[in-house]
């Protein structure tokens, strides 16, 4: 297709169906934990400290040692938060990132959290010198690790071109993450049969809120707090899904990690909501839509 925009035709949320969550519920609310590999040898991904002068810095250690923190210890609050609430993540990790920080991955894996690929290192999709290379290396790194292909696909910063969906589909890749348009899943097209999109978010997101915007240490808490009262009351019109986004390097670090906490025992203990994965919002809407 020669425009993105061709593979999802223009439907008003009022006109959507009126679907049912399981147990009546009003929201399914999924979170996601973003693990990524950054490769001291290249440009970092995210910074949180400026080059002195303003000259780039190569190695870069103080932002990969911000990432690598993430990855050596946040990683292991997040689990925990998780965890011994009695819940489970859609784990996006880049493919290399079962060999390289293998432990973490074990952790998730022994978890029950779903593998969602998420390229096969943190580098923009479009960016990547094969693109069929690197999305069939990461589903086969997936399988090899879990046993299992990886249900569905979130792109390193969402990034798609024209070939993007069409290489994911052909891959066996179920669902994307990457289009943040609908409170809904809907159907992309691509040149092999439909492709689920499953909502997702750059605002219920660690990455915006204190990487990008550079909010309070709260902040994140009190975002998610109000989208998810919103979307629980127009829940009563018809079901809504809510992405909880987290990345161990900024939502994992001790000043932040509390909120964190606070949040998950806030949105689980309110009535008529699904804690559901990435695969089961999917699963529970091709059956719901039919």
């Amino acid at each position: 297709m020669s425009l993105l925009s061709e593979r999802a035709p223009y439907l008003a949320f009022p006109d959507r169906p009126r679907l049912h969550l399981p147990d009546d519920a009003r929201v399914a609310v999924w979170i996601i934990v973003n693990v990524e590999e950054w490769s001291i040898a290249r440009a970092m991904p995210r910074t949180v400290l400026p080059p002195p002068m303003g000259q780039p810095l190569m190695p870069d250690l103080p932002n990969w040692a911000w990432h690598e923190y993430g990855m050596r210890v946040g990683f292991w609050r997040l689990l925990k938060a998780i965890e011994s609430r009695g819940l489970r993540a859609t784990f996006a990790v880049n493919g290399h990132v079962c060999r390289s920080y293998e432990r973490v991955a074990r952790a998730a894996r022994d978890a029950g959290w779903e593998f969602m690929g998420h390229g096969y290192v943190q580098q923009p999709m479009h960016q990547a010198e094969d693109q069929r290379k690197a999305i069939f290396d990461t589903v086969e790194a997936i399988r090899d690790f879990t046993g299992r292909p990886p249900p569905g696909w979130e792109s390193p910063g969402l990034t798609e071109n024209e070939a993007t969906l069409d290489l994911l589909k052909e891959a066996g890749v179920g669902y994307v993450a990457n289009w943040v348009i609908d409170d809904l899943p809907l159907e992309l097209a691509t040149a092999h049969g439909p492709m689920l999109s499953v909502p997702y978010s750059v605002e219920t997101n660690d990455i915006v809120v204190h990487a990008v915007q550079h909010q309070p240490s709260d902040a994140f808490l009190r975002r998610c707090t109000l989208q998810f009262d919103r979307l629980w009351e127009e829940g009563a019109e018809n079901a809504k899904v809510m992405a909880i986004s987290t990345h161990p390097y900024l939502t994992g670090v001790p000043h932040r990690i509390g909120y964190f906490e606070q949040l998950l025992d806030y949105v689980r203990t309110r009535p008529q909501v699904a804690m559901m994965t990435g695969e089961a919002i999917a699963d529970w809407y091709r059956t719901a839509s039919r």
